[in-house]
Formats: C-alpha cells, sequence, structure tokens
C-alpha cells in the first residue's frame, strides 16, 4: 500500500502541470491556517534567539545553564564522547523502547537520585515557588491544576525569605502540592541549606502536602552529587511519597537529546504495580515510546565506573572554575 501510495502521488504531479497541482496546495493552506494570530516569544528561548542577533563582540548568554567553552559554543563532555564511542561499537539496535524508556537508565538515574542506601530502592493544589522556572507554570496550568504560589526569594538581601517560605506552607490547604527545586534554584540559584531543608520536610509532612521535586541540576549546582541530592534523600528518610523528575540535559551536557526520567516513591510493589500500569496509559497517547539514544548515552555514563568518575571529576573542576 506504502508503495502505491507513492506511485499514485508521483503520477499526479507527472501527469498534471507544476502551476496548478502547487496553486492548489497553496491556496488551501493560506485558507486555513490565514487566522491563526501570532503567538507570543517564548519568555526565556527569547533572551537566546536576542544573543544570536546580537553582533557585540563580547556578549554573554545569561539566559540557560549551560556548559559553554570560551567561545561561547556547547562544551561536550568527554565522558559523553566516549559514552557516544561505545554505543556506536555495540552496535544496538533502534527498536522501540517500552513505554517506561531504557530500564538500565531509569534505574542508574534512580540510584543517582535516591543514593545506594535509598530504603524504596532496596524494597488539588499545587504551589510554586516566587519566582521559579517560567515553563512550570505553564506545564501544570496546561494540565488542569490550580497555581498557587509561595515566598521563595527575598530581594533584600538576595537569599532566600526562609520565614515566608514556611509561613506559606503553613497556611496553605492541607494537602497541597508543593513543587520544589531540588537544588541551584532556578532563576535565582538560591537554595535552602541541609537545616532548613530538614524543617521544611517536617512541616511539609505534617501538613500532609504532597512534595514533587524538580531536580534538573544534580552536580551541577555544588559540584558534588550527593550534596545537591540531600533534599531529595531526607525527604524519602522522612517517610515522603515524593515525585521526582530529573534532567540529564544540563549534568551532562545532552541538551538536545532531551533526556530525564520521572519516579514516583510508592508505599509497596502493589501500589507500585498499580501506579506503573496508570503511568503507562497517560504516556501512550502521548508520546507512546521515549527516545533512545539519550537514555543509552547517559546509562552508559551512570553504569561504567571509568565513566562515571571522569564525570563526576569534570563537574568538580567545573564547579571550582565557576
Amino acid at each position: 500500500m506504502l508503495s502505491s501510495r507513492f506511485s499514485c502521488c508521483a503520477r499526479l504531479i507527472r501527469d498534471k502541470k507544476p502551476s496548478s497541482v502547487f496553486t492548489i496546495s497553496t491556496r488551501a493552506f493560506i485558507t486555513s491556517w490565514a487566522h491563526i494570530p501570532q503567538g507570543p516569544p517564548d519568555a526565556i528561548l527569547g533572551i537566546t534567539d536576542a544573543y544570536k542577533k546580537d553582533v557585540h563582540p563580547k556578549k554573554m548568554n545569561l539566559g540557560v545553564g549551560a556548559y559553554r567553552d570560551d567561545n561561547g559554543k556547547p562544551y561536550v563532555l568527554n565522558a559523553v564522547r566516549k559514552a557516544e564511542k561505545k554505543v556506536t561499537q555495540d552496535q544496538l539496535d533502534k527498536e522501540y523502547l517500552p513505554i517506561t524508556g531504557l530500564s538500565s537508565f531509569t534505574k542508574e538515574a534512580a540510584l543517582l537520585a535516591y543514593g545506594k542506601d535509598s530504603e524504596p530502592l532496596q524494597e488539588g493544589l499545587i504551589y510554586f515557588p516566587t519566582p521559579t522556572w517560567g515553563n512550570h507554570g505553564a506545564v501544570f496550568r496546561d494540565s488542569g491544576f490550580e497555581i498557587g504560589q509561595y515566598r521563595y526569594f527575598d530581594k533584600s538581601t538576595n537569599g532566600l525569605d526562609f520565614e515566608g517560605f514556611v509561613d506559606d506552607i503553613k497556611n496553605a490547604p492541607k494537602n497541597s502540592i508543593f513543587l520544589l527545586h531540588a537544588c541551584a534554584h532556578n532563576p535565582t540559584g538560591v537554595d535552602p541549606t541541609p537545616q532548613q531543608w530538614d524543617q521544611i520536610s517536617t512541616i511539609i509532612k505534617e501538613r500532609g502536602h504532597f512534595p514533587f521535586f524538580d531536580m534538573a541540576y544534580q552536580g551541577f549546582a555544588s559540584g558534588d552529587i550527593n550534596r545537591d541530592a540531600y533534599a531529595i534523600r531526607k525527604f524519602v528518610a522522612d517517610g515522603h511519597r515524593i515525585a521526582l523528575s530529573q534532567s540529564f540535559a544540563k549534568n551532562m551536557g545532552l541538551y538536545g537529546e532531551r533526556i530525564g526520567a520521572f519516579s514516583l516513591i510508592t508505599e509497596s510493589l502493589k501500589e507500585k504495580a498499580a501506579v506503573d500500569s496508570q503511568l503507562k496509559l497517560v504516556i501512550r497517547p502521548m508520546y507512546s515510546n521515549p527516545p533512545i539514544n539519550g537514555a543509552r548515552i547517559a546509562s552508559y555514563v551512570l553504569s561504567d565506573p571509568e565513566l562515571y568518575q571522569e564525570w563526576q571529576a569534570f563537574q568538580y573542576i567545573f564547579y571550582d572554575y565557576l
């Protein structure tokens, strides 16, 4: 059927005058989309577009947290280059991934975030910080959530408004969802101390709130993946059943690969199976199967001791350089 359809199209274009064919197609296209208004530029990506158009020789792009060389070009980590070679050498196929992704990658990503000693690995209203990553609101609002905000950044001190943060947690309706930046808060870069995270965990648990962590910069924030994961591991140790979104775009420089992981802590294996089945039902009509290349690269870096050590060493060096 595929070849016969191509043949029909070819005969149609061959037998008709090109001008008549394209005139009809173009008119239909204009009629269909002429009423669509111009959409506003993305607040974050628009900065990058403006940067590219700027001709100043000393310009710097501060709109994205990313590895760059002295010429402002994306820097590809040596560990990533070596992982790519291993992927090629292993001559892996291009089969569809399962709905929930590459198992070797999701396993290593969970170990990275929660730690090898993590107990779970061995066995309504959502609140955002003020400010937060520009796309958070769109993601959750388009998912049908009512959006609220909690105090976070104190402009007078350029630091954390801890008292306001705690007060808003206490006064939010019970069983609210709190979006928390695990490390390297975007866009301020201001994070709670470990002692403050301890208090936040206690208060959130007392109020019955659900913690949803966004961790896009593990290792990128302090140079230490364990230090950057403190909040995640503390909350899990305190008995919270968290949700976690991880990204490897920043800490591995895999921007164009769009590689990340989503995980939920459940109460039991039975609960895990039920939640897993529901996640598959959500994913299937959206993107069905995740892309494979970035997952393989990240999996190789995380599972190969030599590549993992080189990746960690680079993060330490990068942090010291900053």
